[in-house]
């Protein structure tokens, strides 16, 4: 059992003894440590802050532990109920709340669940704003309002609707073009809001759906993180079915991954390529991903004439990096979305709509799309250290080892080289380097984690 606190947020297993998992009193422990920093951080006298759940068993309980614990610090609370995490992130900024707080584990399984935290743009908080929440509920040192003080509870059950609706504001997202295409598309979103929130959006845009797994009650029928081995059903769903595309979403919808019509993977690091080639091939411009993306995405955005740059990995590294470099679209490799016309946040609502307007345009089959692309094959591995070990020392030795090539230090060491690379990054909670590298077949990029395995090897021998 586990829990992990950090900058992004505390997550943990529910259950077990307080301060070891993530139990009722942990819960309002953190609760309140974001409530206070946002009353000292604020000139506002009424705060409010919107808060939403995926749909994990636990997540009822976690959601009234954290807003009745907002209240007892005399702040508002918009209950969102069952929600996405760009649902909340969309909510925050219109409903000018001062922050949001999202419930969800992602793609961690059924007995794991976790405080996300916003600002009041809807989007992630910073390190810095992270370090001192985890200060505060470390000290313990929360003012609780008075009798007269206490914050509210507002219910509003109705803004995945609203974000839906927001989706399909977008100028690039044709619904008619959509509907005109008859599409026929099966969505796994693996017993979680997903299956609340796609079909509805696939509804509204004219399209047959599917259901696989859309009944949001929390018992994720296979390890919810959409890799390939944990697809097999949907696989076999499409092909059964002669859909025209499978869509697969996490618990929280913030990754998207999609199957063609053969029912074979698109690939993750591919749902980010696809949608930044419709949306620059009607708005030129730059993209994002973090340094464990593929290079797909960099040939994609250099062949629109835009400039492509690569974040540290984290959400809120790629959202800044994006602001910095006036990116039109970015992303993690993993299949999350960003969309700064929608908002600066993952997003499988809106890439979705995206890749469907792109797929009636191109009036070609997923399969052909997905052809069409720069192919490169990853494999991601770790090597396990002793603890007394410098990792940074090691990183350091292999940086020097390869310092003729194109090096990036800004997150770990990544190496490219002319055909391939490498990235190594230390583990900030236990005492690995995990490896990711990328080539052109999956034999290459096999052998160049091997060969930088024995490397780190030969040199901590």
């Amino acid at each position: 059992m586990t829990l992990i606190k950090s900058i992004s947020g505390i997550r943990g297993t529910i259950g077990g003894k307080t301060g070891d998992n993530l139990t009722p009193l942990d819960t309002v422990k953190f609760a309140a440590a974001y409530g206070t920093w946002l009353k000292n951080n604020t000139t506002s006298k009424n705060l409010k802050v919107a808060v939403g759940r995926d749909a994990r068993i636990s997540g009822k309980m976690i959601q009234e532990l954290t807003m009745n614990t907002l209240t007892g610090l005399g702040i508002d609370v918009i209950d969102l109920g069952l929600s996405t995490t760009p649902t909340v992130e969309v909510a925050v900024p219109l409903e000018n709340a001062d922050g949001g707080i999202i419930l969800t584990a992602s793609h961690n399984p059924k007995q794991w669940n976790a405080l996300k935290l916003l600002d009041s743009k809807g989007e992630f908080l910073d390190g810095e704003a992270g370090a001192l929440i985890l200060e505060i509920a470390e000290s313990e040192n929360f003012d609780f309002a008075e009798v007269d003080d206490l914050g509210t509870i507002t219910v509003i059950d109705d803004y995945i609707d609203r974000h839906i609706e927001e989706v399909l504001k977008l100028k690039l997202v044709d619904a008619d073009k959509v509907s005109s295409a008859k599409f026929k598309v099966a969505v796994d979103a693996v017993n979680s809001t997903g299956g609340i929130a796609i079909p509805a959006l696939l509804k509204r845009m004219g399209v047959e759906v599917i259901e696989l797994y859309c009944e949001p009650n929390g018992h994720f029928p296979h390890n919810p993180e959409p890799l390939k081995e944990h697809l097999t059903d949907i696989c076999d769903l499409m092909k059964k079915e002669k859909a025209d595309l499978g869509i697969v979403v996490d618990p929280d919808v913030d990754r998207l991954a999609f199957i063609d019509e053969n029912g074979e993977m698109f690939g993750e690091e591919y749902t980010l390529v696809a949608c930044a080639d419709y949306v620059l091939s009607k708005t030129p411009g730059n993209t994002v991903s973090n340094l464990s993306s593929s290079r797909a995405l960099r040939d994609i955005t250099e062949k629109h004439n835009g400039e492509y740059n690569a974040s540290a990995v984290g959400e809120v590294n790629v959202v800044q990096l994006m602001k910095d470099s006036n990116a039109i679209i970015g992303g993690e490799g993993n299949g999350g979305i960003i969309y700064p016309e929608a908002h600066y946040g993952r997003d499988s609502l809106v890439g979705t709509a995206l890749f469907l307007t792109y797929l009636a345009e191109k009036k070609e089959s997923v399969s052909s799309i997905r052809a069409s692309y720069p192919s490169y094959y990853m494999s991601k591995n770790k090597i396990q250290l002793t603890p007394d070990l410098d990792v940074d020392g090691v990183l350091k030795a292999v940086e020097k080892r390869h310092a003729s090539e194109e090096i990036s230090n800004v997150d770990g060491v990544k190496i490219d080289f002319p055909e391939n690379w490498v990235h190594l990054r230390k583990s900030n909670t236990e005492p690995i380097i995990r490896i990711y590298t990328e080539a052109k077949s999956q034999q290459e990029a096999d052998e160049l984690a091997q060969k930088m395995i024995s490397e780190i090897e030969q040199i901590i021998a």
